[in-house]
């Protein structure tokens, strides 16, 4: 998903965490934070090796312990643009809770590099380019597309989306099979200026 243009500043009152004006950003892998969701929802991150944030399956109402945290699945890994964990840290929607262990050796991440108005797509391990191949590949539809997300305005629609348990907005996207169907309802709303590929395979098929 494009990074989109924040749509203003957080207020006091958005804060669900202690307001810092001096935090910053720290991303040391294994650093975990608490992050202020949709609805009053706290869900996790986690620093990774290659500074991706890993987003925890759990949510609460209230910070849970560090221990209970990190034994629940990774839900979902993002890129995050570094500058806006900062600025979510000392609005107080970001909370800094400590480390948490990182498993010891872990391969190289999955995405994919789609190039506006092409169905061909690149698979990348890593830094490495791995093969292409067509965005309808089903062994690719559950992989991220490469995309960098801001911690204040994207991120709490984003755990919305990936945790599932209420309706996401039509727009969010993140793995290929979001951002087709992102495609598909864009070219649905504005038939004249977002028409598909002719070769585009449905998200129904």
């Amino acid at each position: 998903m494009p990074l989109l243009t924040p749509f203003g500043n957080q207020s006091k009152d958005d804060a669900m965490f202690e307001i810092d004006p001096s935090a910053k950003t720290d991303l040391k892998p294994g650093t975990l934070y608490a992050i202020a969701g949709e609805e009053g929802w706290i869900y996790y991150g986690r620093v990774a090796a290659d500074k991706v944030i890993e987003f925890f399956r759990r949510r609460d109402r209230h910070v849970a312990a560090v221990d209970d945290i990190i034994t629940e699945p990774v839900m979902t890994a993002v890129a995050v643009v570094h500058p806006s964990i900062g600025r979510a840290l000392r609005a107080g929607l970001w909370k800094k809770l400590g480390r948490a262990p990182l498993a010891k050796s872990v391969d190289p991440r999955m995405i994919v590099q789609w190039p506006v108005g092409a169905l061909k797509v690149s698979v990348w391990r890593g830094d490495t380019l791995s093969h292409e191949t067509m965005v309808h590949d089903p062994a690719i539809q559950d992989m991220e597309i490469i995309a960098a997300w801001d911690a204040e305005h994207h991120i709490p629609k984003r755990l919305t989306a990936d945790f599932g348990a209420e309706p996401a907005e039509w727009h969010i996207g993140g793995p290929i099979w979001r951002e087709r169907r992102f495609k598909e309802e864009l070219a649905r709303r504005f038939p004249e200026q977002r028409r598909l590929p002719p070769d585009w395979v449905s998200t129904n098929d």
